[in-house]
């Protein structure tokens, strides 16, 4: 068997500039952690309609249905408000880009890293969402979070 040979070797597939994988990081935490105030809002401000079928004096169905229809028409519910829909959304996307960021980074850099970034987004997404203050602990910590994400990343290199 020649290496040389087209026909007989796997096909190389070229490797991903670490831009990319930068970039990729960047991009799930910022999904994960800047969403997360917003769906936490919308959830407080949720208030469902009432359904007749949950009623147990109009209702026919017995107490474990409806307890059965209660959690599906919550959910429904709010996926029908957008202020909940399209923050999870996007969400949830973050979680497919971070499946696919497994199967291609290496698992003891994305990791850390995304959950990492996850966290600082989320503070900042609670100060642009709700307008919370940052507290100087809190730049601190966040400092810190950055810091082991370069000694991380510096590990590897």
């Amino acid at each position: 068997m020649d290496p040389l040979d087209p026909v007989l070797s796997p096909p190389t597939t070229p490797t991903p500039s670490p831009l990319r994988y930068i970039l990729s990081f960047l991009l799930v935490g910022l999904a994960w952690g800047f969403t997360t105030p917003y769906i936490r809002r919308a959830a407080i401000h949720h208030h469902p309609p009432s359904h007749a079928s949950l009623n147990p004096s109009t209702s026919p169905y017995g107490p474990l249905t409806r307890k059965a229809l209660g959690i599906v028409w919550k959910v429904v519910d709010l996926l029908r408000d957008w202020r909940y829909a399209v923050p999870l959304g996007v969400n949830l996307t973050g979680s497919v880009w971070f499946f696919v960021l497994v199967g291609k980074a290496e698992l003891s850099l994305t990791v850390p890293i995304t959950n990492s970034l996850a966290f600082l987004f989320t503070v900042l997404g609670e100060w642009v969402a709700e307008r919370k203050v940052i507290s100087r602990d809190t730049w601190i910590g966040m400092a810190l979070v950055l810091g082991g994400i370069a000694l991380c990343v510096q590990s590897k290199i």
